[in-house]
């Protein structure tokens, strides 16, 4: 069935309502608070999202213009980043709320009326248009999951988290191929328990590899937010551990992950 672009829009600025609503008011040392990212404040959360929306729309609107960036930003992806970070990090955390809303108003207008057939370049394979929203959704769910971790709050569910679940599921392959390793033979299953009591599932019924539990856990894994030892999750099968170890919903060069031990579950936690 088609996906709906309009439906992955609103999911996106429900998400971007709910990170903008906590840090709006918020004092300079808030903004340069650490988050669990080692050598991030929230504002570079912030400059970053605000960096690669903008990014996003020149790849839309200037194929060639990105291509030109792209070539220099896979040769040092951590380069890239690191300098977008240092280059706002005396930015106001005022100004640097407002250069995150222009730039997210205008990736909604300028995806909102492109081609859905169109084909938008990326770090990674060129995206639908759909493909290309649903990225910046996960980056903002898993860079805004840093900001709540850092400020104490807790990440509501929204609505996005299932397209966030989806490409997790779909980025099996690229998990391994982006660290240079064989992608193993075979499918695993994946089945989440979503917010709402509803089970969401990909690949096949009857498949040995197997990872089962919490939908929001799932995504905190594959966008590396949280270690697999710091889940619940229950992974079945050499194909489906192996994964779950590599797993990287996000283009680019491989993430380093988070180390076990940094967040306990709450089942751990005790009184």
């Amino acid at each position: 069935m088609p996906v709906d672009l309009s439906l992955i829009i609103n999911d996106l600025m429900a998400e971007t309502e709910g990170l903008t609503g906590l840090v709006d008011g918020a004092s300079e040392e808030t903004w340069s608070a650490a988050t669990p990212a080692a050598g991030w404040s929230v504002r570079d959360q912030f400059t970053h999202l605000a960096f690669f929306d903008e990014a996003a729309v020149q790849a839309a609107t200037d194929p060639a213009g990105f291509a030109e960036h792209r070539a220099e930003a896979v040769r040092d992806v951590d380069g890239v980043t690191g300098s977008v970070a240092r280059r706002y990090q005396d930015l106001p955390g005022r100004e640097v709320l407002d250069w995150f809303r222009s730039a997210r108003a205008e990736l909604v207008k300028v995806f909102a009326a492109v081609d859905p057939k169109a084909r938008i370049p990326w770090y990674g394979p060129d995206m639908s248009p759909a493909s290309a929203v649903t990225a910046r959704l996960m980056e903002t769910w898993a860079h805004g999951q840093d900001v709540f971790d850092a400020l104490g709050r807790t990440h509501p569910a929204g609505p996005g988290l299932r397209h966030i679940a989806h490409l997790g599921a779909k980025t099996f392959a690229n998990s391994f191929r982006v660290r240079g390793l064989e992608v193993p033979a075979g499918e695993v299953t994946v089945e989440l328990a979503a917010p709402d009591g509803a089970t969401w599932r990909w690949g096949p019924e009857d498949s040995p590899d197997r990872v089962r539990g919490p939908a929001v856990e799932f995504c905190l894994v594959v966008t590396q937010r949280r270690h697999l030892d710091d889940t619940s999750l229950t992974v079945e099968g050499p194909v489906a551990r192996s994964w779950m170890n590599v797993a990287q919903a996000f283009a680019g060069a491989p993430g380093p992950g988070r180390p076990a031990g940094q967040f306990r579950r709450e089942d751990e936690r005790g009184g």
